[in-house]
């Protein structure tokens, strides 16, 4: 693509033209700007230029070439695929409209896709697991299947443990020491699947080697109260969209939720009457938790002043199309920015959500609370997972510590 043109003049026809109406309606039913629809008409336009001068017809465009075509038109480096992604939505639109062939997939793709919705429903029915973590269940599973045939045709069968420790080689080497035992987590679950399903004659699963993690080695990562009433403070008053940061934070400083719950959270989950919050929790469990009177102020204040979407999902993006947040990562840049902005130092060089929920737990322990208050707030299903809070409670532990050995004994 080495001939650039002029983007059509405002006045001439593009062969585009008829269908750029359809697309604008769309995204003006998706809460997209004039502004923004402005840009989107000028760059299909631009789009349909380049086919002119190809001699590409609307009928023959699909998602690739539409991306082929304007790739290197990009103006702004802090948005390096904002063209390609455009021109790849109209070529989307086009075929939603029949005007253009929708992509025929190729037998591998067909059997790959097959795979995947038999994976992800047994890690949804079976296993409990949210959206987020099928997804990246299913990435490593793809990843895998990629170092194993490449272009070639998938036989499940012919897998070898040989070729998952070559593949779990590949991928951990890249850092050194690598203790993070999520891949080798998702690797096994996808073998199980395999097995189970019959795709597999053995259970390559328990050919995973189990990463050595040692459970409660350090003290809970935290924050004082003064510096998560800093934190929140700082959110606060971000103009733009202090009020919805500021309420997802204070679910989490005041309730100990978890970032994907918070995500997780519908309109209809709040029932104001009786203030109570219904969190969807790991493993599909569901429980209603009162809400304090600064927490639903700080809701109130967001739904009536900041949120417009058709989306149920109650914190949604700024931008169109208004729709629910991927992912909790968003929490843990609000965190980072927040952190930045007020000096407040982190517990830990990565800055995660989790920080504010073990924040919760450790203030409560120093006010006095027991051990299965704290679990009934975090919403512990096991009493383990609440233990690793008692190395907090230094009076309690020091009433059972045994006395220091000296030499000959005690006297």
């Amino acid at each position: 693509m080495g001939t650039r043109v002029n983007s059509a003049p405002s006045g001439s026809a593009t062969c585009l033209d008829p269908y750029i109406p359809s697309f604008e309606g769309r995204l003006i039913e998706k809460n997209y700007t004039p502004g923004t629809i402005k840009t989107y008409r000028v760059l299909v336009r631009r789009l349909a230029s380049f086919m002119e001068v190809g001699g590409i017809a609307p009928q023959h465009l699909t998602v690739d070439l539409a991306a082929q075509l304007v790739r290197g038109e990009e103006r702004q480096r802090n948005e390096p695929n904002k063209y390609q992604n455009i021109a790849r939505r109209f070529a989307e639109h086009l075929i939603d409209l029949g005007v253009a062939p929708a992509p025929v997939q190729t037998a591998q793709e067909i059997a790959r896709a097959k795979l995947r919705t038999g994976y992800e429903q047994y890690l949804h029915r079976q296993r409990g697991l949210g959206q987020s973590s099928i997804f990246h269940a299913w990435r490593f599973a793809d990843r895998f299947l990629d170092h194993r045939f490449g272009e070639c045709e998938i036989h499940l069968a012919a897998i070898a443990a040989g070729d998952v420790i070559a593949f779990l080689q590949h991928l951990l080497s890249r850092k050194a020491p690598f203790r993070d035992k999520t891949a080798a987590t998702h690797v096994r679950n996808f073998f199980q699947y395999l097995f189970k399903s019959g795709a597999t004659a053995s259970n390559l699963a328990l050919c995973v080697p189990k990463v050595a993690q040692r459970r409660d080695v350090r003290l809970p990562r935290h924050l004082a109260p003064d510096q998560v009433e800093t934190v929140l403070a700082s959110v606060r008053a971000n103009a733009r969209h202090g009020r919805r940061d500021y309420a997802m934070l204070l679910l989490m400083a005041r309730l100990g939720l978890r970032a994907p719950e918070v995500i997780a959270i519908q309109l209809d989950d709040i029932d104001w009457r009786a203030g109570e919050l219904l969190v969807r929790g790991k493993g599909k469990l569901q429980d209603r938790v009162p809400i304090p009177t600064d927490v639903g102020e700080a809701l109130a204040a967001y739904v009536r002043h900041d949120r417009i979407s058709a989306s149920r999902s109650l914190f949604v993006t700024l931008r169109a199309p208004n729709g629910a947040f991927k992912g909790g990562q968003v929490v843990n840049a609000i965190l980072k920015d927040a952190f930045a902005a007020t000096g407040v130092k982190p517990p830990v060089p990565y800055v995660g959500s989790h920080v504010l929920r073990h924040s919760l737990a450790t203030n409560m322990v120093r006010k006095g609370a027991s051990l299965a208050e704290v679990g009934d707030v975090l919403r512990h299903r096991s009493r383990r997972s609440t233990m690793i809070y008692a190395k907090l409670d230094i009076d309690g532990l020091r009433s059972i510590a045994q006395p220091w050995p000296v030499a000959g004994g005690i006297q």
